[in-house]
């Protein structure tokens, strides 16, 4: 597969959530916080979920260095969305650009004249994870990717941070999730398929934008069957509730891609 394609739809999947993060006015680093031994579990679960950000659109643009063992290469995006709706990214010149929905993956390469139209199938199978719309934008704002309250965790202090793990242990399905102390956000969380040799491991830093706290850079290691890709990517020139559009069109006689 040709490196600039795949560099993209990873792109495309993993770097747009982040842009929730606001214009970037008074931003510092968030640290601090003491863990709390005795909080239980629904506190800590509660907590999280108090932190959810609120915008309309969002604009902005995203450095972004990749690597998978082999080649590995820095590129900044613009990117543009429409929160739960539309996910746009444009390389430079717009070589290669992406339109995501959450019933559709679209992009389209003038490098090799390809485009792609369908479903999370394709991105879930690049990552190595079974991956959806929302997951992937809770993997981007630094919320749990699946939704805590339907699952019963225990609780333990882990490095600093509360670690909560599924009180039923799945054999095809694991997870692990890690929330720092002072605003609850995700420090660092697992999901892997041990039968298929997948997993995906995602660890934050955050910032204080104009008193929210969002991510500052994440990386994001994803693995299948010893094959490891790494993603890291922070942000910058980052815009709220603008109007903005999302120009897309696959060109003429470009060819399909389609999944083996």
């Amino acid at each position: 597969m040709h490196q600039h394609k795949n560099i993209f739809v990873k792109l495309s999947l993993l770097g747009v959530f982040l842009l929730t993060l606001g214009a970037c006015k008074s931003t510092r680093t968030v640290t601090g916080g003491e863990v709390d031994s005795k909080m239980s579990v629904k506190n800590i679960i509660n907590n999280h979920y108090t932190n959810q950000p609120r915008f309309k659109t969002l604009s902005g643009r995203v450095k972004i260095d990749y690597s998978d063992g082999e080649e590995s290469q820095g590129v900044n995006v613009s990117l543009r969305m429409e929160k739960d709706k539309v996910i746009w990214m444009s390389a430079p010149l717009g070589m290669v650009k992406a339109h995501i929905t959450p019933k559709q993956v679209s992009f389209y390469n003038k490098l090799q004249n390809e485009y792609f139209e369908g479903d999370f199938s394709y991105l879930s199978q690049l990552l190595g994870t079974e991956l959806d719309f929302d997951k992937v934008q809770n993997l981007l704002l630094g919320n749990a990717v699946l939704d805590l309250r339907k699952e019963k965790f225990t609780s333990n202090v882990y490095e600093g941070n509360y670690q909560l793990k599924p009180k039923n242990a799945q054999e095809l399905f694991k997870i692990l999730f890690q929330l720092e102390p002072k605003h609850f956000k995700i420090a660092a969380q697992e999901i892997s398929q041990p039968e298929k040799s997948r997993q995906l491991k995602a660890k934050y830093t955050y910032q204080d934008i104009s008193g929210n706290v969002l991510p500052d850079e994440i990386k994001i290691v994803a693995e299948e069957e010893g094959d490891f890709t790494t993603i890291d990517l922070s942000f910058r020139n980052l815009e709220l509730n603008k109007p903005i559009s999302f120009p897309y069109k696959i060109p003429k006689g470009y060819d399909k891609i389609t999944l083996k």
